[in-house]
């Protein structure tokens, strides 16, 4: 399949770790918008835990980001303050092209099309009307959503989009030619981390695929990520 590889979209989604999973899913989500930042790449939040991100080489740069994320630190919602482990899921899809998705057939009996209504600042129709859309591919468990559009029809065809983008993705990556062979992915949980993130006892991002280790985690945090992925784009 082709794709566009300056527009990409990227999802984080909490893994085991309770309330501290969706705060290190947030905190990630900030960190590739930060990045965008520095970049100077142009970025629109698609869902609450969507970006979608314009800039040259963006899939070159950030495709080595999708896997599981630990972090380990003192959890602020734990009055022992007691040290944590949580991981969160980040995926990390190229644009598919229109002509491209309409290539993509999803029988109707395989997704699950829900509405709902939009939440977030702006807009006339934000919590009025059910204009946001998520879809559901029920075979894989895959799902997207968006409710950056201003109707349902277009919220439903962006969201429609995006999950024949990680259907695709998924297809090449358990090299199947059918969409109906597919099965759910990874889960976000031990044993499965790409990249560790320790604030606590020490400090240290750690990538567990190239043993690559840096100190710098607010930093990296804070959205410098080429402190980690310099080496491997050059």
């Amino acid at each position: 399949m082709n794709y566009n590889p300056n527009i990409i979209t990227i999802s984080v989604l909490a893994g085991a770790g309770g309330d501290d999973a969706k705060d290190w899913a947030k905190m990630l989500l900030r960190m590739y918008s930060r990045y965008a930042d520095l970049k100077n790449w142009k970025k629109q939040l698609v869902n609450d835990i969507t970006l979608e991100l314009r800039g040259e080489g963006a899939y070159s740069r950030l495709k080595e980001e999708s896997g599981v994320h630990r972090l380990v630190r003192i959890s602020p919602f734990d009055a022992k303050q007691l040290r944590h482990t949580s991981f969160a899921l980040v995926e990390v899809l190229p644009e598919l092209p229109d002509i491209e998705a309409r290539h993509v057939q999803i029988p109707e009996k395989d997704l699950k099309i829900e509405f709902y209504r939009a939440g977030g600042p702006g807009g006339q129709n934000v919590n009025k009307v059910e204009t946001a859309v998520r879809v559901v591919h029920l075979p894989t468990g895959v799902v997207t959503s968006s409710q950056v559009e201003r109707s349902q029809a277009l919220n439903r065809e962006r969201a429609l989009k995006l999950i024949k983008a990680k259907l695709v993705q998924l297809m090449e990556e358990k090299h199947e030619k059918e969409i109906s062979n597919l099965r759910v992915k990874v889960k976000p949980e031990w044993g499965h981390e790409i990249r560790s993130y320790v604030l606590h006892p020490y400090k240290q991002v750690k990538d567990h695929r190239t043993g690559l280790k840096n100190s710098r985690v607010e930093e990296i945090l804070g959205g410098n990520l080429d402190l980690l992925l310099e080496k491997k784009v050059k």
